[in-house]
């Protein structure tokens, strides 16, 4: 296993909390695109896509959340 320096001096934050902060961030974004799909979906009739839209942007809100409370506890 390679090791790479730590980027946040260049940021000044910690890769690590970095990367809790993209995380967060993408899921919050993935929750907001798939509600856009769901509406694409329902629209054109096709349940069986809008079913497997929600089930994702269901699991999109539950790392949100997760992340949400990490970053509560961290920063």
């Amino acid at each position: 296993m390679t090791t790479t320096a730590e980027h946040g001096t260049v940021t000044g934050t910690k890769d690590a909390q970095y990367d809790l902060l993209w995380f967060t961030k993408t899921c919050l974004k993935n929750a907001l695109r798939l509600e856009t799909y769901v509406s694409d979906a329902e629209r054109d009739g096709d349940r069986e896509l809008g079913d497997l839209f929600r089930r994702a942007q269901t699991e999109s809100r539950k790392g949100a959340e997760q992340g949400k409370q990490l970053l509560r506890s961290r920063l």
